[in-house]
């Protein structure tokens, strides 16, 4: 991808910069694009370990559409896959790299968006208790999945929001309008529910990170014992819960996925693979 990179800038075959105003300039950005786009997937291809694991063959063309028919809409990213699939640390290394090409990203959690269920902890005694009688964390139900399909589309068009607050502390408190996310350019949003029934429908770029499970287990288990002070047998516990609660409501949300990434790809690479696109999208004569 290196290679890619260079040749991009010191190319002296350049063409003059189209006028995005215009719809004409739009289609010729959108041409442009597919052939670039078409050109990342096929160097990954001859990858030892492609990080495209799958890309939806109509992704392209209806990306590319709705920079030309939409282009003053923010462009949201939705990411996805099972606990400790690496979400979240591919949405920070995203944020980190498209901020240093001086560009503005905002990033939001969709764990931020589960219910308040302080009551209910405190009735059970505690999460695990809770979870242990049958309280489905993971569904869909568990969260304000109305809320955030509207403070996404207020994203998308340019409108600052006022997010709620998940207090991850095993305690289950909700904060409402505690987080102040603004509508820039970029908007990276993380977590299962962001492709949860119709909130999937409002992300321009939709993608799916899949780590094999005794990754995820390693990672879920120390996770557990450090942050939520879980012993051993509760931690996994837990974890048989996310094997289960991942088959039944995370897994199926693959399908609709623009891109299937590997959990486990070097994060270097990433970084390469953006600084390509930030490239060839900013190297007009």
């Amino acid at each position: 991808m290196q290679l890619l990179i260079e040749k991009e800038l010191k190319s002296d075959d350049k063409i003059l910069k189209p006028d995005f105003k215009s719809k004409t300039g739009r289609e010729f950005l959108a041409f442009y694009l597919q052939t670039k786009f078409k050109q990342i997937l096929a160097y990954d291809k001859r990858c030892e370990t492609p990080f495209f694991k799958e890309v939806n063959p109509t992704f392209i063309t209806r990306f590319t559409r709705r920079l030309i028919n939409n282009p003053s809409r923010r462009l949201l990213i939705g990411i996805s896959g099972e606990s400790a699939s690496g979400k979240s640390t591919i949405c920070k290394e995203i944020k980190n790299t498209i901020e240093q090409f001086a560009m503005p990203v905002s990033v939001l959690s969709t764990d931020n968006y589960f219910n308040d269920i302080s009551a209910l902890i405190k009735q059970y005694g505690s999460f695990d208790n809770l979870r242990d009688n049958g309280y489905d964390i993971d569904s869909p139900d568990s969260f304000q999945l109305d809320l955030l399909k509207n403070d996404l589309e207020l994203l998308a068009e340019g409108r600052d929001i006022k997010a709620p607050r998940y207090v991850p502390n095993g305690t289950g408190v909700s904060i409402p309008r505690s987080l102040d996310v603004r509508s820039d350019k970029i908007i990276v949003v993380e977590g299962i529910a962001t492709m949860y029934k119709d909130v999937k429908d409002v992300f321009d770029v939709k993608i799916y990170i899949e780590t094999e499970s005794d990754i995820r287990r390693e990672r879920i288990i120390k996770r557990a014992i450090a942050e939520r002070n879980q012993d051993e047998v509760n931690a996994f516990k837990h974890w048989e819960y996310l094997l289960r609660a991942g088959d039944k409501y995370v897994k199926p949300c693959r399908q609709y996925a623009d891109f299937v990434l590997d959990g486990n790809s070097d994060l270097h690479y990433l970084d390469q693979i953006l600084e390509y696109i930030y490239a060839f999208t900013n190297n007009f004569q």
